[in-house]
């Protein structure tokens, strides 16, 4: 197996750390235009106003601290950076702007016509929000990375119509839905999209409802994250739309213990104890990942799972192999699919039907 790049969010926080105490000198005034592109704020001071006033490439830079309030960005080239887990976004009064109107702690907000580009979120926190606590839509170029989403009632870090994104390094935990969830609409239908190469990688996704939904997308991967303690890992999602979904790879996760129950909802049917499943995408391939003991009951139930659509579009060319499976029930490899699909030196105990270890 590779060595796994899951990155250490403590790591990060010590360093945040070290640069809040340098930064600590720069902060007596309020948050303004700085020559150099740096603002600073620290608690008691808006970051939306910070984030109103800065210009493309600017740096906005949190200090440890709570700071209530949605923030909405709009500006391209924008580093919204805190001093780690200790620079935490929660509910503001909920009307200061169009993301606190919506729900969402941190809104990056484009157009599918006009993307805004090349913004980046790193090292902070984001907590308590009725809907999902990062929201990107319309973006190209997106970096979120080293933060902590948790506890948020829907997605911990979502993202629809978007391109080129990189989901690096992230915590997310106890969200009502995904800790991280890519579609090419959240509320509307549409064939899936290239994303032209966005990457899922590193995350550390626990006690979500999944960990990563990739649902009507086309063209990135979900690589060398930790799944553990959710209802589902992974779910890669398509149906009858076109383009189909898939062309994606899954590989060199570790999923293990996904064994929450989450009932029925009126999406989707109840989820315990799935690792990676694929329902109604085709061209995809799940390579190289460690799934262990994930135990369930339900129709998604197993180690690698792969279950018509939603609306009973089967699975299709995709590839199964080199995966490591253990203690996955009721089999580790489920194909429980009508679709031509391929398996290959699997390490396991048990397939239904047999012969896809």
């Amino acid at each position: 197996m590779p060595t796994r790049r899951v990155h250490h969010f403590a790591a990060a926080t010590a360093a945040a750390t070290a640069l809040t105490t340098v930064l600590a000198t720069l902060a007596a005034a309020p948050a303004a235009h700085a020559a150099d592109g740096l603002h600073v704020v620290q608690p008691g001071e808006s970051i939306q106003q910070a984030v109103d006033a800065a210009l493309p490439g600017d740096t906005v830079q949190l200090l440890a601290g709570t700071y209530p309030g949605s923030v909405r960005i709009t500006t391209p080239g924008l580093t919204l950076r805190g001093a780690g887990a200790d620079s935490v976004i929660t509910p503001g009064g909920g009307t200061e702007n169009a993301c606190a109107t919506a729900g969402h702690g941190l809104c990056v907000d484009g157009t599918e016509a006009a993307p805004l580009s090349d913004v980046t979120i790193e090292t902070l926190a984001v907590t308590g929000f009725r809907k999902n606590g990062i929201d990107a839509s319309g973006t190209t170029g997106l970096t979120v990375r080293d933060t902590y989403v948790h506890d948020n009632a829907q997605q911990g870090i979502s993202q629809e119509i978007s391109t080129r994104a990189r989901i690096v390094g992230n915590r997310a935990t106890r969200n009502g839905q995904s800790g991280v969830f890519l579609a090419n609409y959240a509320y509307r239908e549409g064939g899936a999209p290239d994303t032209g190469g966005t990457v899922v990688e590193g995350n550390e996704l626990t006690e979500n409802r999944v960990g990563v939904t990739v649902r009507r997308l086309r063209g990135l991967a979900v690589q060398d994250n930790e799944l553990r303690g959710n209802c589902a890992g992974v779910f890669v999602v398509g149906d009858e739309g076109v383009p189909r979904a898939g062309d994606l790879d899954v590989r060199r996760n570790r999923v293990v213990a996904n064994n929450m129950f989450c009932p029925a909802n009126p999406r989707l049917g109840a989820i315990q104890g799935a690792g990676i499943v694929l329902t109604g995408v085709e061209d995809t391939r799940v390579t190289d990942n460690e799934v262990h003991d994930n135990v369930g009951s339900s129709d998604f139930s197993g180690g690698i799972v792969l279950f018509k659509s939603a609306v009973g579009v089967p699975n299709a060319r995709n590839t199964v192999a080199d995966n490591h499976l253990s203690g996955n029930s009721p089999a580790d490899i489920a194909d429980r699919d009508t679709g031509e699909n391929a398996f290959a030196r699997n390490t396991c105990a048990r397939s239904d039907p047999s012969g896809r270890c």
